[in-house]
């Protein structure tokens, strides 16, 4: 209990009111002490002394798009911590019928501790954070996922002990997952490689970022079109569905561009025989990756998932604790 009261105590001191927006407005230490701090909630919890130090706290929680993990995982995560949370669609609010988001912010800042938001576009959290007076997190945007990369850390760590020497092959869509993939691995000191179809390249303006902040740390962020090349001695093999919501009108072309970049026994044999796989959730089985493999020995996506609700329970904690 001692060491977690340091590191919350810690983090309060350099997260407390912060937004999340993206792991690249965190510093490296930042990151690592949250992915600490996720492990060492996810212990206690278990133990059933998960301490109640959100009592009296309220999380709004804005969704634009449909979601299991985010929503479950920020709403007992909050009641574990002592708090509530309040679920809130966007159809289901004024800024479904036109209301600036601007006012939104300003409005929402006077009733509620937090905002955690699940939307379409990254500019309009950014706005919106821009004229609350409370946190916001991001739950998801078209442009970034932090939550899940912190989850993704807190897996890795658990199993493989350190983050140095370790390669991550993220393999598919260059999409938001894989932004906050790249930053978070940077940020740890973790070599990441990232294969995608041509054309599904992550953001250069974010690699640049991560590489920056990579060879601080020691590590390599590279960007390849090769998928064996990406495999070969990996650590960690990830991959996301390939067509994202939103982007069904897509999928059909985008089955044929990613034809040869399934995580499929073959292609993983180039990985080290005791490789993690993951997935962010939900997996569409047969398509970006095999059966064998999702279901196989080497799967963590279920742990994985269920340290959504440890990660978020350290972001909570930090930044309205």
């Amino acid at each position: 209990m001692k060491l977690l009261e340091e590191v919350q105590l810690k983090l309060v001191s350099s997260l407390k009111g912060k937004d999340l927006l993206t792991l690249l407005d965190y510093t490296s230490e930042e990151v690592q002490d949250l992915v600490t701090l996720a492990t060492q909630l996810k212990t206690l919890t278990k133990n059933g002394h998960c301490p109640k130090i959100l009592e009296g706290k309220m999380l709004g929680m804005i969704f634009e798009k449909n979601s299991t993990r985010t929503r479950i995982s920020f709403e007992v995560g909050m009641h574990q911590l002592g708090g509530k949370a309040m679920y809130l669609h966007a159809r289901d609010l004024q800024i479904g019928r036109g209301e600036p988001i601007s006012d939104t912010g300003r409005v929402l800042s006077g009733y509620l501790d937090g905002i955690m938001i699940r939307a379409k576009s990254h500019a309009m959290v950014q706005e919106l954070a821009e004229y609350a007076t409370i946190p916001i997190i991001n739950g998801l945007t078209d442009l970034y996922h932090p939550c899940q990369a912190l989850a993704d850390l807190e897996t890795i760590i658990e199993h493989k002990g350190t983050f140095k020497g370790l390669k991550t092959a993220y393999i598919g869509d260059g999409n938001n997952v894989a932004h906050s993939l790249i930053v978070a691995a940077a940020h740890v000191g973790m070599d990441i490689v990232i294969a995608t179809p041509k054309g599904y390249e992550p953001d250069e303006i974010i690699i640049a970022k991560a590489q920056a902040i990579a060879a601080k740390n020691g590590s390599t962020v590279i960007v390849t079109n090769d998928p064996v090349e990406a495999a070969k001695d990996a650590d960690v093999v990830y991959t996301d569905v390939w067509t994202s919501m939103g982007q069904e009108e897509e999928a059909a072309q985008r089955l044929v561009d990613f034809k040869g970049f399934q995580i499929n026994d073959e292609l993983v044999a180039h990985a080290k025989p005791d490789y993690m796989f993951l997935h962010c959730l939900p997996a569409h089985r047969e398509e970006e990756v095999a059966t064998s493999v999702i279901d196989g020995p080497n799967s963590y996506v279920f742990e994985q998932a269920e340290n959504r609700l440890h990660a978020q329970k350290a972001v909570l904690a930090s930044v309205l604790g």
